[in-house]
This record gives C-alpha cells, structure tokens and sequence, in this order.
C-alpha cells in the first residue's frame, strides 16, 4: 500500500513538473532574443548571409544556430569577460543560449504568433533620420586594377554648415558596400588652398603579391589626409563606416560633438575591387541637437609606430609583440567607446589604464582577435588627469594562422588586409566648455606626408 502511494506520488509530482516546463517556442522564446543580439546583422542588406526575421527564416537553420551559440561563435564578441565592463556586449547569456538549444531540440516548434513580440522596425538605406545629408565624392571603382590593388582614395568635400553644429549621430552611406571596405572622415577648417572634391591617391611600387616596398617609400599614407598646395596633412578620424556595424550614435553616450561652421570633411576611402566595375556616391547623414549637451565626444586613437624600421613582423613568427600604443590624458575625461584594429595576422590586443597612482586596470582585452569582426566596446570609466592608455598587441605570422596569405614574408605596416595596422581607437567624452585639443598630454604633430 505505502510503495503504491509513493509511485503515485511520484507521477503526479512529475507531471506537475512536465506541467511547470512548458516547450519552448519560437514566437515566444527565441525571437525576443534574436531581435536584440542577432538581427541586427542578420537581416536583408546586411553583412550576415541569412535573414532570421522571422520563424519562416530561421526553422532551417535551427541546428546550426544551436552549435553556433553553444560554441559562442555567435554573436561576435570577443572580450575578455574577467576585464571591463562594457554597455553593447552582445553575447548570449547562459540562460539565452539553453533557451536556443532546447528549442533546436525539441523540433524548433514555431507556436502561438500572438506570443511573438512586435517585428522591430529596421530602417532600410538611412539607419538614422538624418537631419543633414551632406553629398559626398562619386568614386570609379575598376574591375581588375593591378595587383587587384585599389589605393586608399582620398577626397575633401564641403559640410556648407552655416553655424557650429552639434551633430548627435553620423552615418556614412556608400552606393556600393559590396566593395567598401571601409570609409573614415574627419573634419577640419576649411582654407582657400583645399581642393574639394578632388580625388587623391598615393601609388605606391607593391611586389607581385600587392604588398607595398618599404625601401622605395612609405607603406603607410595618412589615415585622414587634407590635400592643400603643400601636400596631404594628417588628421584624426573622426568615424567611420565599417560593414555590418551600427552608425555613431553619440545620443547613446549622452554626448554631441561640436563641429564648427565652414568646416569641411575629409574623407578616406577603401575600396575592394571585386571584378565588376562600379562607380561608387557617398552620402553622409547626420542628426543634430535642439540645445547645446552638456557632453562633447572626442575622437581618439594610440597607434604603434608605422615606420619599417619599428614595425616589421618577421616570417613565421607566431607571437609577435607589436610596439605599443602610448596616449597620457592632460585632463579628467570619461572612456567611452575603443575599437581594436589590426589586419589578418592580428592575435591579439590589450587596452590597459595606467592611473596616476601606478594603479592598473585592463580596460578591454581581445585574446582572439578576428579582422572579419570590427567591434566596437563601449563602457564608462572615469579617468583623472595623468592617467595612460596603453595598447599592446600580438601578431601570429607563422602557417599555423590560417587567414595568413603569405607566413613566409616580413610583414610592414601598410594599408591593405594582407598588410598590417595596429591603431588602438577609442572615444572619450568631457564636459562641452573643456578644450577638446587639451584631451592629451601628448598630441601626435600635424604634418605633411613625405616631409
């Protein structure tokens, strides 16, 4: 009697608990998390080669989303959990990635649609409503250049503002991303000797693999370049456009940045040709603030020296050790956003905060760093006066790195991916009546290229 009162016991109590656990579904489980870390790429138009819109999209790839969230493959994001703290981390939870692999297993049931929330409203073309839509340059990309080499283009256009401008967000926009590679601008005053709307490339004698020779001339040109009578000047980039990558959005960080009336824009290009010849316009949108912020948001980066002499990567040499990047604050500022950027044989990036006290915290680390990735962190650290940012980084040039074109070469700074780079970017705000020229102790000089 009692061994049958226990069994009975027992059935009820488990199917109170199948009762407890419901199945999980994909209107109700699995599309709130797909909206807020996956669609963003994986949608129409964008870098991602699946859309998962909706149920219809994704059933088919059920199995490999499963492995590919189990193996944290997806969503990119390869900071260091122990180090930081950041506001856009994008990956899944634990609880997020069982909720997918139960639902791949348990035949990725679509159920009721009216637990499925709202479909975002993606914007299609513009990401932002642009208050301002500057036209940029229109830009002859060839089918088959040499060396299938297209120089980074150089080209400075008007922002015809008529007043300082507090612009919020900024979105370059490309005809053609399909051979964009990248696009940065920057902005700089305008003088009678800039020549707007010219094209300016810098040829440089490249091998039969494309790679630029550092013994007939630099391998490296100005990020941002302002053609004048004297030459190419450099400048910051102040953002860029990146495939697959949200615009800037300095409203996130309850910032603006203050860009002065008559101010023109440079613009640096990069393109990849991909056999068909194209003829590329570039847009640039931007909103702009009511009032005057309290915030503003500079633009920033460290960079380990270009010249071949301090920056060449021996053949076959699997952990590299770059030179660092050095920046010292001259005043209080707030981190707010870095983007790590090296090429195919990046392994590796640390950003690390010195404190005036000897103190050192690890602000982002990037153990496995992946080119075909561009990330941006943003986090919000107060840091005081005197305080240095350090970017450290490793390269594997050695065969056992499979993006590596070519481990049997030594690799120079130089422009193009199968070229290094190793720029710590990075983005602070202060308060809108600092001096944005006085941000860094140590400034790199304005200079003319070649001289």
């Amino acid at each position: 009697m009692l061994r049958n009162t226990l069994l009975i016991t027992m059935a009820c109590i488990g199917t109170l608990g199948a009762a407890e656990s419901p199945s999980v579904t994909f209107n109700k489980d699995v599309l709130p998390i797909l909206q807020k870390n996956c669609q963003t790429c994986h949608r129409p138009g964008q870098i991602a080669p699946m859309a998962l819109l909706t149920y219809q999209d994704t059933r088919r790839w059920a199995t490999a989303i499963k492995t590919a969230v189990q193996a944290r493959v997806m969503p990119p994001w390869f900071a260091d959990p122990q180090f930081g703290h950041f506001l856009n981390d994008r990956s899944l939870t634990r609880s997020e990635i069982n909720t997918i692999v139960k639902w791949a297993n348990t035949g990725a049931m679509e159920g009721d649609p009216k637990d499925a929330p709202p479909p975002v409203n993606w914007p299609e073309g513009w990401q932002i409503q642009p208050d301002i839509i500057v036209q940029g340059p229109t830009v002859d990309i060839p089918a088959h250049p040499r060396h299938n080499v297209m120089e980074w283009v150089l080209v400075t256009v008007p922002t015809e503002f008529k007043e300082d401008t507090w612009i919020t967000s900024v979105q370059i926009r490309p005809e053609h991303p399909e051979v964009t590679h990248h696009i940065c601008m920057g902005f700089h005053p305008h003088t009678p000797d800039i020549k707007l709307f010219e094209i300016m490339q810098q040829d440089k004698p490249r091998d039969e693999e494309g790679s630029a020779l550092p013994e007939k001339g630099p391998t490296f040109g100005p990020i941002i370049g302002v053609s004048t009578a004297r030459g190419w000047f450099r400048a910051t980039p102040e953002d860029c456009y990146l495939p697959g990558n949200p615009v800037t959005d300095y409203r996130y960080f309850k910032a603006a940045k203050l860009v002065p009336a008559g101010s023109d824009i440079t613009l640096n290009l990069h393109y990849t040709p991909n056999g068909v010849g194209v003829t590329d316009h570039v847009q640039i949108g931007f909103t702009v603030a009511k009032d005057p912020p309290q915030r503003r948001y500079i633009s920033l980066s460290a960079s380990a020296p270009t010249d071949p002499k301090n920056f060449a990567i021996p053949p076959n040499d699997p952990n590299w050790q770059s030179p660092p990047g050095e920046v010292t604050f001259a005043q209080d500022v707030e981190l707010v956003h870095m983007t790590p950027h090296m090429h195919f044989r990046g392994k590796d990036i640390t950003y690390t905060l010195i404190y005036p006290d000897g103190r050192k915290e690890i602000a982002l680390n990037v153990p496995h760093y992946d080119f075909h990735w561009q990330l941006g962190y943003s986090t919000d650290i107060k840091v005081p006066k005197g305080t240095k940012l350090r970017v450290d980084a490793h390269f594997d040039n050695s065969a056992n790195n499979e993006s590596n074109p070519n481990p049997n070469k030594t690799v120079y700074f130089g422009e193009m991916t199968w070229e290094e780079m190793m720029v710590g970017f990075f983005g602070v705000v202060i308060d809108k009546n600092d001096d944005p020229k006085k941000v860094l102790l140590r400034r790199p000089p304005v200079s003319v290229a070649g001289r």
